[in-house]
């Protein structure tokens, strides 16, 4: 799952910074930028940036070292302008295509070793989907039965949907594993880690859903900016104007961060990818409360639907390359007042659903009760995959039964990126 990076990420003298004059040039413009408006609003923090590597495993260090150069030199370039960076990951192609030819055993060794090397140097990684294709071999999920625990950092997905419609197959593997993981990790969090995904593109930067398919040397941006859809949305009386101050506030911050991003492109050889524009929260910095904010109601009233088609059509307006999701994200665990919604009733899977299909990411870390069974797993992300194939949008689902919880229970994480909620029974 998704861990805070550590001190060795921030490893490296400022004098490794991109020095041109073309970055230094960048930089002073950039900076003459945040001497106006920008300077006194709300900023977005970088979510993630993230670099896509083409892995092997007879030199993996060597591309992780030459991967974690060029993400700790990015991190600083933004956070010289002002932009902080919660975090660097790497994610790669679809792990089967590397573990392939390796004995069972092997491929658990390796994949643990890179889990360890994750660690120890202060990198989120995505391993990508264990099934891609309809026609995968679901052996693969097996490795995936061994592989994660609550403690580790590896992120993985299993991917329920394409352009060729709804893929039963997965869809039933991806519930077996969730339900596993629900009965065999104590901490509850391994299913934090994989999400079923649907019509998800390649070089998405936010996990658990990040992978490529290309040679590799690319990075993509993840944006946190719950904040900014709040400052924009803070005594607005109309929806029209609700959209304008959005485009204005995010727009201007995209706009700057891209500058840099193109600055990196340029001195290290990495491709750009785009951000994902999906205005990310983080428990109280809440994205909830930023639509009530506009809507005058506790997010889930009359009037949600709207806020969650206007900042998606905001987002998908601004003049900058787009990657991912890039739509409104409702991830209910980390979000206080999403997380609260959720607790009430007010907040359901069938409103989450029906939201879904103006704005972003789908079912995102949805507490479930301990007994959910196979079956259930199985409704949920189908009517996920199907919604996703008949808008062909990109949405995932990434489910989290509690082992020894029921309904009306509280779930009792102690995670810095999740809070917690009452389950609610399932319709």
């Amino acid at each position: 799952m998704v861990k805070p990076a550590t001190a060795a990420a921030n490893r490296g003298p400022a004098s490794h910074l991109f020095s041109t004059p073309l970055f230094c040039l960048l930089s002073l413009l950039i900076t003459l930028v945040f001497s106006g408006t920008l300077a006194a609003a709300e900023k977005p923090k970088v979510r993630a940036v993230t670099a896509f590597v083409r892995l092997e495993p007879a030199n993996y260090q060597e591309q992780v070292r030459e991967a974690l150069t060029m993400l700790r030199r990015a991190k600083a370039a933004f956070e010289q302008v002002g932009y902080e960076v919660q975090s660097v990951r790497i994610a790669t192609q679809p792990f089967p295509e590397y573990t392939r030819g390796m004995t069972r055993e092997a491929a658990l060794a390796f994949l643990r070793e890179y889990d360890a090397l994750a660690k120890r140097e202060g990198f989120d990684a995505s391993i990508g989907p264990a099934m891609l294709e309809d026609g995968d071999d679901p052996a693969a999920v097996e490795l995936l039965h061994d592989l994660f625990t609550g403690e580790g950092v590896l992120n993985a997905s299993l991917t329920v949907a394409g352009e060729d419609g709804v893929r039963w197959k997965a869809v039933g593997e991806a519930a077996k594993l969730i339900h596993y993981w629900a009965h065999h990790d104590p901490s509850g969090l391994a299913n934090f880690g994989f999400a079923a995904t649907a019509l998800v593109p390649p070089n998405t930067p936010f996990f658990p859903a990040a992978y490529h398919r290309g040679p590799g040397r690319e990075f993509a941006l993840a944006l946190q900016s719950a904040n900014v859809v709040a400052e924009a949305f803070a005594g607005v009386a109309e929806f029209a104007q609700a959209r304008q101050r959005l485009a204005e506030a995010l727009g201007a911050h995209a706009v700057a961060i891209e500058r840099v991003a193109l600055g990196i492109e340029k001195e290290s050889g990495w491709g750009y990818r785009g951000i994902d524009l999906s205005p990310a929260p983080l428990k109280e910095v809440s994205i909830g409360g930023a639509v009530e904010k506009l809507t005058g109601a506790p997010f889930g009233s009359s009037g949600t639907m709207t806020a969650a088609a206007l900042i998606t059509e905001v987002l998908r307006s601004l003049p900058v390359k787009r990657a991912g999701y890039s739509g409104l994200m409702v991830p209910v665990l980390e979000d206080t007042v999403l997380a609260q919604r959720w607790s009430d009733g007010t907040l359901t899977l069938d409103a989450l659903l029906a939201y879904s299909a103006v704005c972003g990411t789908g079912l995102d870390t949805i507490p479930l009760p301990g007994d959910t069974t196979v079956e259930q797993l199985e409704r949920i992300i189908g009517d996920m995959a199907s919604l996703a194939v008949k808008l062909r949008k990109p949405l995932s689902a990434r489910l989290m039964p509690i082992a020894g919880k029921k309904a009306g229970d509280r779930t009792e994480f102690n995670d810095p990126f999740l809070t917690n909620a009452v389950i609610q029974p399932l319709p």
